[in-house]
């Protein structure tokens, strides 16, 4: 197949046709007609010489081909973007962006405000790590613009920003035992506890503190986030850990109290995470720089700078 032969246009809608994997929903998003999306999809199976979408239910899924091809066609549409665009065009796509649920619900709100000011058309996806994605894949793959990760680990091909560390405490339904009376290793480890593991991995810092003071605790149960954490904890006599941010949000409509721990909470190192093909994106660096002013804020609020 040779360039001069292919519409380039039609790649543009291969992009949208493999990221929303339905001819509908791709011709709603690029204004066109469905019998045009349909036609465009024809043409795109004979240059590829490949069926690029089947059929499977009641839907359409991508072929070993089309999964192939996503990533490439996504970075060289993003680097055509940046050729022809750069600063001029106003931010009109979506920007897609991966983070724990519950920084979701604390900043989502902060965030599209932020970004409402600066880019009032562009649409913005949150996706949730609790989903079991790995953010660096995600990243790598075009599958977000940015993630934002808590300790995550270094990537040699990957740009990161440090943007805060959130403080954790220990916290109990309004009510609870450990809400009164002085608190010791004994009476917390005594308690049955609720455990945050994305992984379902038993055994942590907290752990490892409790049995080196001979007081080991029990964990009753393993959740992928600290919404679900809270929730338990605010219906139960378990007792959770969690950002001190979170906490202060869910506090009064779920009835929590926050206590003091036995021993140190290490905070959560919270990152930004972006791959360096989108260094010059403007679309990418208004994410970064929107995450950075709310992460001052976030700081002013209880959490500290990143080391």
């Amino acid at each position: 197949m040779q360039l001069s032969s292919v519409d380039l246009n039609l790649l543009v809608v291969l992009d949208t046709l493999l990221e929303e994997s339905s001819v509908t929903r791709t011709a709603q998003r690029l204004n066109l007609s469905v019998p045009a999306t349909s036609r465009a999809l024809g043409r795109l199976r004979r240059a590829f010489q490949d069926p690029l979408l089947v059929r499977s239910g009641r839907g359409l899924q991508l072929t070993a081909t089309a999964v192939d091809l996503k990533p490439q066609l996504r970075g060289l549409l993003e680097q055509a973007e940046q050729l022809l665009d750069r600063e001029s065009r106003p931010l009109t796509r979506s920007l897609t962006v991966l983070a724990p649920q519950d920084l979701i619900l604390t900043r989502g709100v902060a965030l599209l405000a932020e970004l409402a000011e600066a880019a009032p058309a562009a649409e913005v996806r949150f996706l949730a790590t609790d989903g079991g994605r790995d953010g660096a894949d995600a990243v790598r793959d075009g599958t977000v613009d940015l993630a934002i990760m808590v300790n995550a680990s270094k990537h040699a091909d990957l740009r990161d920003e440090g943007l805060a560390r959130a403080e954790l405490t220990a916290v109990v339904r309004a009510g609870h035992g450990l809400a009164r009376g002085t608190m010791t290793s004994e009476r917390f480890a005594a308690a049955t506890h609720v455990l945050v593991s994305r992984s379902g991995r038993t055994g942590d810092e907290v752990d490892r503190a409790l049995r080196e003071a001979g007081q080991p605790r029990t964990v009753r149960c393993v959740v992928p986030n600290y919404i679900a954490s809270l929730h338990l904890t605010s219906s139960t006599d378990l007792v959770s850990i969690a950002p001190v941010d979170l906490v202060r949000e869910l506090r009064e409509s779920l009835g929590l109290m926050p206590i003091t721990a036995p021993i140190p909470l290490r905070p959560l190192r919270v990152n930004q995470l972006w791959h360096p093909r989108r260094d010059q994106d403007p679309s990418v660096r208004l994410l970064r720089t929107s995450l950075s002013k709310l992460a001052g804020e976030f700081i002013g609020q209880g959490s500290t700078p990143p080391h």
